[in-house]
């Protein structure tokens, strides 16, 4: 940031609080006393002279809007590094992109403070307050990942910068969480294992019967590793458990719960102008095009790689536009001619992805990229395109022309009789695959491109790449197989393993289920390398064995062995906890021992009881009587007084019913009027009968007794009524 200004330039800049006027300024400092300062003031350089001012000497109200003019947060520059590669870090990606924001916070207000006259605070105040008010020039990706900035986060980020201690910038709360939680940890890991036992022996348990049997196996409490005794978590904090545990463990969870599932789906089986560029390799421009030719596996595009230079350039055929044909393209100059100090590019999804910038970051080369619309601005290239599409594609089978009107041209070789009916391939004679073209490509450059005279440089590119002096930096292959390796996508791992172009590739650790990025080798096509899709950890190299020319049934075995033995290793705490519920007691003893547990200590009083009455369900009990069996005979009765004494019956009816009531109540009336004994306890009896619903509603349909000189009559002339 220009830290010198002139009177001039401080008014021409307009700064708040200070006059917009060279005589203003200079008056201005005179009344404030800049002239006196001998360390923020200085003769002007040059001719004219005059007097230089420190920004330090401005206002507040114009040192902020100076700085924010001016000073630009962003990441500070990468330092030259070697382009082996470095592994192990042990920071995960966005770690060490929050780690790398607050740096570049960090730089900004150091550099904001430096030659200021105020204290530490009303430094910190002003930058904080410029950050957060969105006056400061930010990058986006910093923004987005500090999107608020406060005095005392500034003061931690800029403590920890001065001891040294910048990884404690780095910030993972996600990774930070992962496997912490009471149910990972407690019991020394053994409620994780319970649980995975209890998924794995009963898969249709609810979370409430988790938890339950979770208290029955450890008690009420959980033991953390601290000692601390805890709750056993809630309902819904056992589902999401649950819910991450199957995901994270399906394979082993498949494996004891469905072996014959896991064996079908989840088990190993087979699978303007440059001549100031006067130097080789100091700027090269890259671009792509489709191919003005077909191929018999469709139509492919050419990447194109130029060194201003020396004019060579290097093609690679590529099936779809993606950010690993750069990668491959450049691997491909690199190889041949070495490492570039830039690379001019335009705006192309696959020229500014990340893993472009990435790979150019890794390898020290500087990204310079065109303005939009603009094929002016990388004219070498485009020029380098059109020469290849219009020498070379033209000669190729297949060719389609350079526009549309030319393809007419081409299919109206043959009348539309001819053509009717007829393939693609077949009208314009396709009969390269993309590897063949590839390789005609490549002849074509070298004998061809390369040996013939450059107009720009009066020489061929060969030649002007041999006449220079200027050291190589090479770079070790092996480090560009893994830089520049082309990535495939996102692949998900079945019991085959890996599905690239219709070829099947065996991971040894990897799971059926798990995500992995593939990155393709370019050299061995029987050979894939997997990254985790998360955290970008390396997995495993992949083997297609019809390609790589490995027995099916060895790698098959050893995947298998492989396999086992990890699988046997996850399980191993499970399958001893499913031998102790299967041997134990049963999930519904435990169960029921909790619920025992939890009713509560409340006895029920007894409640007052009446009894329901109505018409129909006194006529379904007078249903329910049996009739008045004939006299039995002699030996009949004989025959039923011995069973008797041979067997004890129980009756079926231990209390009278409202029919036999009533007729008991019958006959002691009529005992009564007949002057029969009574005895005191059917007076009673009947005295209470007689005021409850079931008498009086029996009297109102039959008559009341009472009143009747012979009751059994009434009821014997009701009962006959009752019975039409």
């Amino acid at each position: 940031m220009k830290e010198w200004c002139t009177a001039r330039e401080l008014a021409d800049a307009s700064l708040a609080s200070l006059p917009d006027t060279e005589r203003g300024i200079q008056l201005f400092a005179q009344r404030e006393g800049w002239n006196d300062s001998v360390a923020y003031v200085r003769r002007r350089s040059g001719r004219g002279g005059g007097l230089e001012y420190n920004v330090s000497l401005l206002p507040p109200s114009a040192r902020v809007e100076f700085e924010r003019r001016h000073r630009v947060v962003q990441a500070p520059e990468p330092a030259a590094v070697n382009v082996a590669p470095t592994l192990g870090s042990g920071l995960s990606d966005r770690a060490a992109r929050e780690r790398d924001a607050r740096l570049a916070v960090v730089a900004a207000f150091q550099a904001f403070e430096r030659g200021q006259r105020l204290g530490n605070a009303s430094r910190s105040k002003i930058f904080v307050d410029a950050y957060n008010g969105g006056t400061l020039i930010i990058d986006a990706w910093i923004r987005d990942l500090i999107p608020q900035l406060s005095p005392r986060s500034l003061a931690r980020w800029c403590a920890a910068r001065r001891a040294g201690r910048a990884d404690r910038l780095a910030v993972d709360r996600a990774a930070a969480r992962k496997g912490k939680g009471v149910l990972d940890v407690a019991c020394n890991g053994r409620v994780r294992a319970y649980l995975l036992a209890l998924i794995a022996h009963n898969p249709h348990l609810s979370a409430q019967h988790l938890r339950t049997l979770l208290r029955s196996e450890f008690g009420d409490q959980l033991t953390l590793a601290d000692g601390q005794l805890v709750e056993v978590p809630p309902v819904r904090t056992i589902q999401h458990a649950v819910a991450k545990l199957k995901k994270d463990e399906e394979v082993a969870l498949t494996k004891l719960s469905h072996p014959d599932r896991y064996r079908s789906t989840m088990a190993p089986s087979g699978v303007g102008t440059y001549r100031w560029v006067s130097e080789p390799n100091t700027l090269w421009m890259i671009d792509a095009s489709p191919v003005d030719a077909l191929c018999v596996d469709g139509r492919h595009s050419i990447y194109a790689a130029i060194d201003i230079a020396t004019r060579r350039q290097k093609l690679y055929v590529s099936r779809t536009p993606r950010a690993s044909a750069v990668a491959l393209l450049i691997r491909k100059a690199i190889m041949a001619w070495g490492a570039p100090d830039k690379i001019k590019t335009d705006n192309g999804s696959d020229f500014v992805a990340n893993d472009t910038k990435r790979l150019f970051a890794a390898l020290d080369i500087e990204m310079e990229l065109s303005d939009a619309y603009s094929p002016q601005q990388k004219g070498h290239v485009e020029r380098v395109i059109k020469t290849f599409q219009h020498d070379c594609a033209t000669l190729l089978p297949g060719f389609v022309g350079h526009n549309v009107a030319d393809r007419k041209r081409i299919e109206d070789r043959k009348s539309f009789a001819a053509r009717l009916g007829e393939e693609t391939a077949e009208t314009f004679g396709v009969s390269l695959t993309g590897a063949e073209l590839q390789a005609v490509v490549d002849r074509w450059v070298d004998t061809v491109y390369e040996q013939r005279t450059h107009s720009a440089l009066g020489m061929s590119p060969m030649l002007a790449a041999a006449g220079s002096k200027r050291p190589i930096r090479t770079v070790d292959p092996r480090a560009l197989d893994l830089l520049l390796m082309p990535v495939t996508g996102m692949r998900t791992v079945t019991k085959f393993g890996i599905r690239v172009d219709n070829f099947h590739y065996v991971i040894n650790a990897a799971f059926p289920g798990d995500r992995v990025m593939v990155r393709q080798d370019p050299i061995d096509a029987g050979r894939i390398i997997a990254f985790d899709a998360d955290s970008g950890a390396y997995v495993g190299d992949g083997i297609c064995p019809e390609l790589a020319g490995v027995d099916p049934a060895e790698l098959l075995r050893a995947k298998r062995e492989i396999t086992t033995e990890k699988l046997a290793e996850k399980t191993r705490e499970a399958r001893k906890e499913i031998k102790k519920l299967t041997s134990g007691r049963s999930l519904i003893e435990r169960v029921l021992e909790v619920a025992q547990r939890d009713m509560p200590n409340v006895i029920a009083l007894p409640k007052r009881e009446e009894k329901h009455e109505t018409p129909a369900i006194s006529a379904a009990l007078d249903a329910m009587v049996p009739r008045e069996a004939p006299q039995a005979s002699a030996e009949v009765l004989a025959m039923q007084a011995k069973l008797i004494a041979e067997e004890t019956v129980v009756p079926l009816r231990t209390a009278e019913t409202p029919h036999q009531l009533w007729q008991r109540a019958l006959n002691v009336i009529a005992r009564m009027r007949a002057g029969e004994p009574v005895s005191a306890d059917e007076a009673m009896w009947l005295g209470g009968y007689r005021e409850g619903p079931d008498f009086k509603a029996r009297a109102l349909m039959h008559g009341d007794p009472i009143e009747t000189k012979n009751p059994a009559a009434s009821w014997t002339d009701a009962a006959g009524q009752q019975s039409l």
